[in-house]
């Protein structure tokens, strides 16, 4: 812990920073609530919840708060459809001082109304209503509303217990995975679909899409996806799948466990971040299938593919061998995948971190991750910031909350996030991250920014 400059850091935060050493067994703690007053890079509890849920493209989604909660809609995520946009519109109680103190149970019940009575041309299927944090001060019955509204109006409306103070991140994930399992409901004795449900791809610039593709080709059925692209009564015949995929393990994995234990459907995590990944990915999906024609087409693909973007892949390599990168990421396995996709270029990983690893996840990144590296969990800009600078960093890979610091250092900075407009898994974003790494890292700004560019 000497070498991180201890008395720079909040004393309680030691134990969530480590530099990696191959001869040392330093546990890092993780998978814990923030510490007061750090200023954590991560998102609240209804935020993990509204991320999950809100790409569902034809369910309602009722935000029961503030009408500053509401902003939080489809527009800082890159999630796209197919077909309905409904998900599109953000639906608020716009809780103020009069259902603080009288409550805001009439006010939601009245919402409801409000939506079927406009909508009743296409009435809905599904309508979320999301507890924010002054609906958790309150206490608002929103169980009792939301099965009133049911009883009435005979569509499913499921409540999302999603104060933002009542954990962190993780805690929103969770409380999404209970209302799909809601949504899903008892359905265990339904007919077996030979196919699998995706979870954890929330199809940001159209990644969905080129995904369930490949699986296509090789003969794969997508039953269900969770939740990009998604359709209400698509997730509702998700008990009948053979398997589920995970992608995005910190989200998902709770509902993969959940679905194996109600519904004995297996579970697989994968990840098509990085061309390791991609080839991995498409092979452990076929064995799982246990269908040799499935395995065929997979190396098939993978051998085409790989054939396809590999000349791309080398011109970026050559000219990113040696950069330094610093990685600050939603989820542990994603961060996995980032570091084996930067080895793949030739660049060095000299800071990772995450907002909701866990420990298994850290074990990994230490394996995969050179000597000196720093590995943190639920750091904070201060953090980020002495790390980059004290490591070199050419560039930080996050989310928007980080793209400020990477800019304000001088650093290039490459969106890794929701709000990105173009796909970054698969084999077309393995080419599409490599050249945006290249572009960013070294443009011709950053000797400006340095005072090299001047006369």
């Amino acid at each position: 812990m000497a070498d991180l400059n201890a008395a720079d850091i909040i004393q309680e935060r030691e134990e969530f920073i480590c530099v990696n050493a191959k001869d040392k067994d330093e546990s890092l703690k993780c998978d814990k609530d923030s510490i007061a007053g750090t200023v954590s890079q991560r998102a609240c509890v209804y935020c993990g919840a509204r991320v999950v849920l809100n790409p569902v493209t034809d369910a309602f989604h009722i935000v029961h708060g503030p009408i500053g909660c509401a902003s939080y809609t489809w527009d800082i995520r890159g999630s796209l459809s197919s077909g309905p946009e409904i998900y599109r519109n953000s639906f608020s109680t716009d809780i103020r001082e009069h259902e603080v103190i009288f409550g805001g149970e009439k006010k939601l019940s009245a919402a409801i109304d409000e939506i079927v009575r406009q909508y009743s041309a296409n009435p809905p299927k599904v309508i979320f209503v999301y507890a924010t944090c002054i609906i958790g001060v309150i206490g608002d019955d929103i169980d009792a509303v939301c099965k009133a509204a049911e009883r009435q109006y005979d569509i499913r409306v499921i409540p999302v217990k999603s104060p933002g103070f009542a954990g962190n991140k993780s805690v929103g994930y969770k409380a999404a995975c209970h209302a799909l399992l809601r949504l899903m409901g008892e359905n265990k004795r339904g007919k077996k679909i030979r196919g699998i449900n995706f979870l954890g791809d929330f199809n940001l610039a159209g990644e969905m899409w080129i995904l369930t593709d490949y699986l296509r080709q090789i003969g794969v059925n997508v039953v269900s996806k969770f939740t990009g692209d998604a359709r209400c009564e698509e997730l509702m015949q998700a008990p009948q799948a053979t398997l589920n995929i995970v992608q995005c393990a910190g989200s998902m994995t709770y509902l993969a466990k959940q679905m194996e234990q109600k519904y004995g459907i297996p579970y697989i995590k994968i990840s098509f971040f990085g061309m390791e990944d991609i080839k991995l990915s498409l092979k452990r999906i076929a064995e799982a299938m246990g269908d040799q024609s499935v395995m065929e087409k997979a190396e098939q693909l993978t051998v085409e593919r790989e054939k396809e973007v590999g000349p791309q892949l080398a011109y970026y390599r050559e000219r990113l061998r040696g950069k330094k990168v610093a990685i600050y990421v939603g989820g542990g396995f994603k961060a996995i995948s980032l570091i084996k996709q930067f080895n793949d270029l030739g660049m060095k990983t000299v800071m990772v971190g995450t907002q909701t690893g866990k420990a298994e996840d850290y074990e990994i990144i230490r394996s995969i991750s050179d000597e000196g590296t720093v590995i943190l969990d639920d750091s904070n800009p201060y953090e980020l910031e002495k790390f980059m600078l004290e490591k070199g960093a050419d560039i930080l890979v996050g989310g928007v909350k980080e793209r400020p610091l990477a800019y304000k250092l001088g650093i290039a900075f490459c969106d890794h996030n929701h709000e990105r407009k173009h796909p970054l898994a698969g084999f077309e974003g393995a080419v599409h991250f490599a050249q945006e790494i290249h572009l960013t890292v070294n443009s011709p700004v950053w000797k400006f920014v340095r005072g090299e560019g001047a006369g």
